[in-house]
């Protein structure tokens, strides 16, 4: 250890001295390294030493305590030997803080009053009503505090033409598919302001479409060769290795999305019957075959990789504090960091959407029907799956016409 890191132990933290023991003690609950821990202590320890040098007492630690910590020119004794706090360093004495206010010794932060209360009874109207999973609510309050502004909150004067502006306004900012999503959480927010009689009936209709050519394109997917080279690539990997195979297989053998992955829980796992539970789109249970290799997969984690902490999550990540995955992209990263150890240059797509479509591909070519297939990736229309019998090229020759040559006249 340096004399720097030496000299925070001969800071006094005065009343706060065993709550910084506390603190160390439920950092390494949550399984962070002692070198770690080390660091939050340190910086604990400076923080609360600071704190009676500028004579705070405990009662008035906030936020802004914190932030002027972070500002002050460092000169405490047996402190740091420069005058300026790192941001990581202040972060660690903020989480100090929220410790301390979780256990009752500081109040906690002021909530500040949403400026769309509105929004409080249309998130429970979703999730009652609607039926929708946590992460699409959260999706469109994201992109309703967007449009909130322009629209204002005097929901009976909205008309047809004040719809329609915002609208064409947001279609000069974004491109097509984010304006498909603000467009989905504007219409949605309409129609609940029409089920409580807080606007006009038939406001949604007034949003202008958003075109879309879905059977445009050819459907984005990886040959079966490639699959399996980027499923092996985990065998290069020192840390999650186990992990990453099992989703892996998880999206190129039953075609899931990023989002079943990350919401996967332990007791969605049937180990008897060997089958997977899912809560797919509005909150659709069904349940899938589980793949032999796939749970042999899932179990060889689950016993040999996955951190034993009291997580639902069967996916967690593999540095302190183990949790779950914040959001689904950290799916399709797993994927894209698979696709370059496996060396495929210029893919299609990085993104976990890659190995579900591939996973279509794959089954259609085998011989199975557009319903077989629409089933498993739990289409709730035939025209979505549709897509994908532009690349089944044995059922297309038997479909295409021989060129009848030249006709008479």
């Amino acid at each position: 250890m340096d004399a720097n890191k030496r000299n925070h132990w001969f800071l006094d933290p005065g009343p706060l001295s065993t709550w910084i023991e506390q603190f160390a003690a439920d950092l390494a609950a949550q399984r962070y390294t002692p070198l770690t821990i080390e660091g939050y202590t340190a910086s604990a320890r400076h923080f609360t030493a600071w704190l009676g040098s500028a004579g705070i007492s405990i009662d008035l630690i906030d936020d802004d305590v914190v932030r002027h910590f972070a500002e002050h020119r460092c000169r405490c004794p047996g402190g740091r030997q420069w005058l300026r706090i790192s941001p990581k360093y202040s972060r660690r004495a903020g989480r100090f803080v929220v410790f301390l206010q979780k256990a009752g010794v500081v109040r906690p932060p002021l909530k500040v009053a949403s400026p769309y209360p509105l929004l409080v009874d249309y998130q429970s109207w979703l999730r009652v009503h609607r039926g929708l999973s946590e992460r699409t609510i959260v999706r469109h309050l994201r992109q309703l505090h967007k449009l909130l502004p322009e629209l204002g909150t005097a929901t009976f004067d909205y008309n047809a033409a004040r719809i329609r502006d915002v609208v064409r306004e947001w279609r000069e900012r974004t491109g097509p598919a984010d304006l498909r999503t603000i467009t989905s959480a504007l219409r949605s927010y309409l129609r609940y302001l029409a089920s409580v009689g807080l606007c006009r009936p038939n406001l949604d209709h007034a949003i202008p479409p958003v075109l879309q050519w879905r059977l445009s394109s050819l459907p984005r997917y990886l040959a079966a060769a490639d699959v399996e080279r980027v499923i092996a690539s985990c065998d290069q990997l020192t840390r999650g290795r186990l992990r990453d195979r099992a989703i892996l297989l998880l999206l190129a053998r039953l075609g899931l999305r990023a989002g079943d992955v990350a919401g996967l829980r332990l007791n969605d796992i049937e180990w008897t019957s060997g089958m997977l539970r899912l809560s797919g789109k509005a909150r659709r249970q069904v349940r899938l075959p589980l793949p032999q290799d796939v749970g042999d997969a899932l179990l060889a984690y689950i016993e040999q990789e996955r951190p034993r902490v009291h997580q639902e999550a069967v996916f967690l990540t593999m540095i302190a504090p183990y949790r779950s995955f914040a959001q689904s992209s950290h799916v399709s990263t797993i994927v894209a960091l698979a696709l370059k150890r496996a060396g495929i240059s210029d893919p299609p797509s990085t993104g976990a959407c890659l190995l579900r479509h591939s996973a279509a591909t794959s089954m259609l070519r085998s011989g199975a029907t557009l319903e077989a297939v629409g089933t498993v990736l739990r289409h709730r229309s035939l025209d979505m799956t549709a897509h994908y019998a532009k690349v089944d090229v044995a059922m297309l020759e038997q479909v295409a016409q021989p060129w009848p040559g030249e006709l008479p006249c």
